[in-house]
């Protein structure tokens, strides 16, 4: 049994739906390693057309598919221009480094980079400077508050990546909400970009892995990539097959989960002691508190007695994510779960 009745730390919390076990199951496979597993064949080939690609490739996460990305566009010693909020720089672990050996060169954003950014970096690279070689960019941008960016930066970008002679990467691990928000397909939000990760397992509702997409000689060379990371699998079609149902069903669903966060930290912000910090642009709620209002500790202490999972504080913010195993009813009833976390968790006016 899952561990909150209704599940808002993440939308990487669900679970397969009956349909997709029933896929898992009755799966047709053979050894991924030598092309030979027809299931994941067709999950490939699904997210390149959707993506108007010529390639695709299936890895096991989203971190995975960011190095094995890095990896193919970079050499050590480069380094890569980034928002420092993003996930790469913040969340995996220091792989830029250990693995590419590649630096960073932050560049601060409200949650997607320009060209107008870029340019001031890219000077001449002399005896002693950081060598750029990668421009990487976050759509939906988790830590600047889920925000959404549309094509025409991503077309700016373009050109002064291929201007500069630089690669051009999206963690695009929720790049369907950001299709969604902004009122375009992928393939459009992310043209010009060398390659594009997404996730099958966050939003799309999938248990499990995520894909590169890209032209074939890119990908052809991430596939070697991600056999030296140790990414090479076998029989991976009883994994990829959940896929496929989540390709085909998820970007649909995506409005509706962005209406409901926008109903949920609606909801939030008029709680005492609790206000949003930033508007609600996708699926993710970013929450500050007022300590000498609310005990953060209490608070998310009486929401899990109660069966309602919240993101644990990270510094002073804690996050709500809204995905397809929170319907309106889920909705409504952990609305009225988190007023009463919020009651209990008052600070007394003799304790101030």
């Amino acid at each position: 049994m899952p561990p909150f009745r209704i599940e808002l730390r993440s939308d990487t919390q669900t679970t397969p739906t009956q349909e997709m076990r029933e896929a898992m199951a009755r799966a047709e496979v053979g050894d991924d390693l030598g092309g030979e597993d027809p299931t994941v064949r067709d999950l490939e080939a699904l997210a390149a057309d959707l993506f108007e690609r010529e390639a695709a490739l299936f890895v096991t996460s989203g971190t995975m598919g960011n190095i094995v990305s890095l990896l193919t566009h970079t050499t050590p010693g480069q380094a890569i221009l980034v928002d420092p909020e993003s996930h790469v720089a913040l969340a995996e672990a220091g792989g830029y480094a250990r693995l590419g050996g590649c630096s960073l060169i932050p560049i601060e954003s409200p949650g997607h980079l320009t060209a107008a950014d870029l340019e001031p970096h890219l000077g001449p690279v002399t005896t002693h400077s950081l060598q750029p070689g990668l421009v990487w960019t976050e759509n939906t941008h988790n830590r600047r508050g889920g925000v959404a960016w549309g094509p025409d930066v991503m077309r700016e970008l373009a050109a002064l990546a291929a201007a500069h002679g630089l690669r051009l990467h999206v963690d695009g691990a929720r790049i369907f909400n950001a299709a969604a928000a902004v009122g375009v397909p992928v393939a459009e939000l992310t043209r010009g970009a060398d390659t594009v990760q997404f996730c099958l397992s966050k939003g799309l509702g999938a248990p499990f892995g995520s894909l590169i997409v890209g032209s074939a000689e890119v990908i052809g060379r991430a596939r070697r990539t991600r056999q030296m990371v140790g990414g090479g699998m076998r029989q991976a079609g009883v994994m990829a097959a959940p896929g496929l149902i989540a390709l085909r069903d998820g970007p649909g669903r995506m409005a509706d989960d962005h209406r409901r966060a926008r109903q949920l930290g609606g909801v939030v912000d008029d709680l005492p002691g609790l206000r949003l910090v930033s508007p609600v642009f996708t699926n993710l709620i970013f929450v500050t508190w007022n300590p000498d209002e609310l005990d953060i500790t209490t608070f998310v202490a009486e929401a899990t007695a109660r069966g309602v999972g919240v993101g644990m504080p990270r510094g002073d913010t804690f996050r709500l994510v809204t995905h397809h195993q929170v319907g309106d009813a889920e909705l409504e009833e952990a609305a009225d779960v988190l007023a009463l976390a919020a009651e209990a968790a008052a600070v007394s006016a003799a304790a101030r």
